[in-house]
């Protein structure tokens, strides 16, 4: 027909155009991490074997974050299958004010957990009276990690509990189990690897982030913050390494999810 060569015409524009647009795009995303790692990756290595200061940065920002995730499982989960399995009045908004950490800038986080947990608060007074400061410790940063990177954990728990089949727990109450040894014999295993996949991205969220921390708690410097304080404080050639060793220790989570996920996981969903 005449209209099919002109039409098909369009269709091979549009894709051209559509393939050189992903490509830049993916070029884009993809040089600066290339750069940034081939510039400092084997200098950063290096580094961790004589830096203290860099290797500390680094242990307290495993270990702040392993307990921001640990947090937001144990408290995530339940508000993920809540989500997931009932339908109530304030769904909607409970799951608004759940993702709204995700749109705000994260220093405006900072300045909102300042106000909550800052000495100057009531909560954050009392807790000051009781002996337990937050603002300027490693639980100021557990707080920070906590606010920014839970949300990632509930909603990646919520779609792994929506993939699974309600009946298979209606079947197992019929054969006497109640909901919580329903849920612990059914749907936790079915769901585990979507959550642990969950928990590996809100690991890796927690361990990235910087505005938050850097209001709440300065010092002591986990690694996002020592980077930016040798950037300001001494230039770019300080900062390069330790940006590299962050940017190569990303790869191990990412790794993990791709693991985790399996090559056929994306064709399943």
């Amino acid at each position: 027909m005449p209209g099919a060569v002109p039409a098909r015409s369009a269709q091979r524009a549009v894709a051209v155009v559509a393939a050189v647009a992903s490509s830049l795009l993916l070029l884009f995303l993809a040089v600066p991490i290339g750069k940034l790692i081939g510039a400092g990756g084997m200098a950063g290595v290096r580094q961790l074997f004589s830096d203290a200061e860099l290797r500390q940065a680094l242990g307290l920002t495993a270990v702040t974050a392993t307990t921001a995730t640990l947090l937001g499982v144990l408290g995530g989960t339940p508000l993920a299958w809540l989500l997931a399995r009932r339908d109530f009045r304030g769904r909607a908004v409970l799951a608004a004010v759940l993702d709204l950490p995700l749109l705000i800038p994260h220093p405006v986080a900072g300045i909102a957990l300042l106000l909550l947990l800052g000495r100057e608060s009531v909560l954050g007074g009392a807790m000051l009276a009781a002996g337990l400061r937050v603002v300027g410790t490693p639980l100021g940063i557990v707080a920070a990690m906590l606010f920014v990177a839970a949300p990632l954990y509930i909603s990646g728990a919520r779609e792994a509990f929506a993939r699974v089949d309600p009946r298979y727990e209606a079947v197992a109450r019929t054969l006497g189990d109640s909901p919580l040894r329903a849920f612990l014999r059914v749907t936790l295993p079915l769901s585990r690897r979507g959550l642990i996949a969950s928990a590996v991205v809100m690991w890796a969220r927690a361990v990235s982030e910087f505005g938050a921390i850097v209001v709440l708690t300065y010092n002591p410097k986990v690694a996002s913050v020592l980077s930016y304080d040798r950037f300001t404080s001494f230039g770019l050639r300080e900062a390069l390494p330790v940006a590299a060793v962050l940017a190569v220790l990303a790869l191990i989570p990412l790794t993990a999810l791709r693991t985790l996920r399996g090559p056929d996981d994306g064709a399943r969903s």
